[in-house]
């Protein structure tokens, strides 16, 4: 074997064996670990679902007002049109 080959052959198995260790390097620990949520982080959680949804209802009327003003400002204008 050549000496670029060796070298090829090293590089790669060094890649490789990188590649593959870098979940276990970034493990942390922690994985037996078992986290319970008190009643106030699920109170929390369901507040911010609570706040998104509220929020989304304005975000559809406004929608539905889009579409129909648009749709009904075509229809003026064909009407407008047919009159003259």
């Amino acid at each position: 074997m050549s000496a670029k080959q060796t070298l090829t052959a090293v590089c790669s198995a060094v890649a490789i064996s990188l590649t593959n260790s870098t979940a276990v390097l970034a493990s942390s620990g922690a994985t037996n670990k078992v986290f319970v949520s008190g009643p106030l982080i699920l109170l929390f959680l369901g507040f911010c679902a609570l706040v998104v949804v509220v929020q989304c209802i304005p975000a559809i009327i406004m929608l539905y007002g889009m579409i129909k003003g648009a749709a009904s400002s075509k229809e003026k204008e064909i009407e407008y049109v047919k009159h003259n």
